[in-house]
């Protein structure tokens, strides 16, 4: 697998700000908070794809942009952060990032690659982040955490017009194990809708961090 993202990825990523590709089995699963949640079910899992369509109100792109590729500060206001760092493995740089589960379920864990790239189209500004699990880093996995080997993530950003930011979030994981379903529903109803939330507020404190450091 090439450590590179394409620039096909990032075109892909922000076109979705303007026309969302939801054919092919796209289906809106909730619409909180002004965000719009839509899933698509993979047959070889038996799990969903998303994708996340919002805005956030208070803070410009390139701010979230900084506070989205800011691992030390994700610690500071991502409660479900055990561990997250990145560092060189065997000649790879990758990040290294464990996820608190509730009991009495397994800590998860990702080793994974990512790539930012600030754009400019057709005298746009737009902010695009790709990441994907990178199982081929040597990282060593833990006892008792299991491993999340297929993962990918794509965040676009741009302005609102309005002092804000638009917002469009592709996910998919496969955490592995036997996880509730209830468990899974939950984390995609409310935990998207309180993540943006949780980033909007990290967003608003980050200048204070900054100075604090």
């Amino acid at each position: 697998m090439s450590l590179q993202f394409t620039d096909a990825e990032f075109q892909s990523a922000w076109r979705e700000l303007d026309e969302p590709q939801l054919e092919g089995g796209w289906e809106l699963f909730t619409e909180t908070m002004g965000v719009k949640i839509y899933r698509l079910y993979d047959k070889e899992t038996g799990l969903y794809e998303y994708k996340v369509f919002g805005v956030l109100n208070t803070c410009s792109p390139e701010l979230c942009a900084d506070v989205y590729m800011d691992l030390m500060y994700r610690k500071k206001w991502d409660g479900y952060v055990k561990e997250l760092y990145e560092k060189d493995f065997s000649g790879q740089t990758a990040i290294y990032w464990e996820v608190i589960y509730p009991f009495p379920l397994s800590n998860r864990d990702y080793v994974y690659i990512r790539e930012r790239r600030d754009l400019e189209v057709d005298g746009r500004k737009i902010w695009v982040i790709l990441a994907r699990s990178s199982p081929e880093t040597a990282c060593e996995e833990k006892k008792g955490v299991l491993r999340v080997k297929d993962y990918k993530q794509s965040v676009a950003l741009e302005s609102d017009g309005a002092g804000g930011t638009k917002v469009f979030l592709n996910y998919f994981d496969n955490p592995g194990g036997m996880i509730p379903t209830w468990l899974v529903n939950w984390a995609a109803k409310t935990g998207v809708p309180g993540f943006l939330t949780n980033m909007q507020k990290a967003c608003s404190n980050y200048s204070q961090y900054c100075q604090e450091k």
